[in-house]
């Protein structure tokens, strides 16, 4: 019986001679146009990597041959922004804070100028919407509760010279001690339990009694007699229901036993003195500014 020979079409193409394990390797190239296709595509990376920026070194990047640089462009626009509104930035430089609101045109300058600031430099920390972040004890820039002051002189003071730091021999400063060293844990619950009387908390009314005692010996010099806080130190105020940290038991025992220490840094050497004055007058007018 004579065996039909297999269309042309329809056979297995030639092999490359390779064979793995009896698998052998069809030679099936690719076509033309994909081959000249990704050449090219090799031409102009090469082409590329000599005329711009590309490998990253040590302290940068190769610059390229035509020097282009995104960050260049960046601060060219910039440079355009500032000199069309160079008479707005000039008054807002040298206008007093307080008159800043008074003045339609140049508030709305400093608020939306302000509110760009904000949310490059200061989001991280205070949230995208200024109401803070209370496990981290930074604070909500909304309500009428200030640490050290909410008028815009206090805001741009506090923006310019940071809290706590050690880079401003101006930086607002003050600092609570751990009590842990101090106290018995028995006085710090004590203590804690009074702290939530106060604040009109849930509390065991046989210890805040004690804890009363124990407030007016060690906390009272900063935080008041009543809990009523004091700005010129930065100690909150501690009979309403605002926390930075938290006003629970178990955060009020910490922050007792081991006491806060909140750092914010200065803006002066970071950011021109027009846009710390428009980041205060952004915040102050978010609602909780007085």
């Amino acid at each position: 019986m004579t065996r039909k020979p297999t269309p042309k079409a329809q056979r297995d193409p030639e092999t490359t001679g390779h064979v793995w394990d009896g698998i052998e390797e069809f030679n099936n190239p690719l076509p033309r146009w994909w081959l000249w296709t990704f050449y090219a595509t090799i031409i102009f990376a090469i082409g590329y990597v000599i005329a711009y920026p590309a490998w990253p070194l040590i302290n940068g990047a190769t610059p390229g041959v035509l020097g282009y640089s995104t960050r260049a462009e960046v601060a060219k626009d910039i440079a355009g922004f500032d000199a069309r509104n160079a008479d707005l930035l000039a008054q807002l430089t040298s206008a007093d804070l307080e008159a800043i609101p008074q003045d339609d045109a140049l508030n709305r300058f400093a608020v939306q100028a302000g509110a760009a600031v904000f949310r490059t430099n200061c989001s991280q920390c205070h949230g995208s919407g200024a109401a803070g972040v209370q496990a981290g004890g930074y604070p909500n820039l909304l309500d009428d509760d200030w640490l050290w002051g909410g008028t815009i002189e206090d805001i741009h003071t506090t923006v310019s010279h940071g809290i706590r730091n050690e880079s401003d021999p101006d930086a607002r400063f003050s600092q609570m001690p751990a009590f842990g060293e101090m106290l018995t844990p028995e006085e710090i619950t004590q203590a804690a339990n009074h702290v939530r009387a106060i604040s009109g908390q849930s509390h065991d009314a046989g210890l805040a009694a004690k804890g009363a005692v124990v407030f007016a010996d060690n906390c009272a010099v900063c935080h008041g007699e009543n809990g009523e806080g004091n700005r010129a130190l930065g100690a909150p105020t501690l009979n309403d229901a605002i926390w930075l940290y938290g006003g629970d038991m178990k955060t009020l025992t910490e922050t007792i036993t081991n006491a806060r220490f909140g750092v914010m840094p200065s803006w002066q050497q970071r950011l021109r003195e027009a846009d710390i004055r428009a980041v205060a007058i952004y915040v102050h007018q978010l609602g909780g500014g007085e």
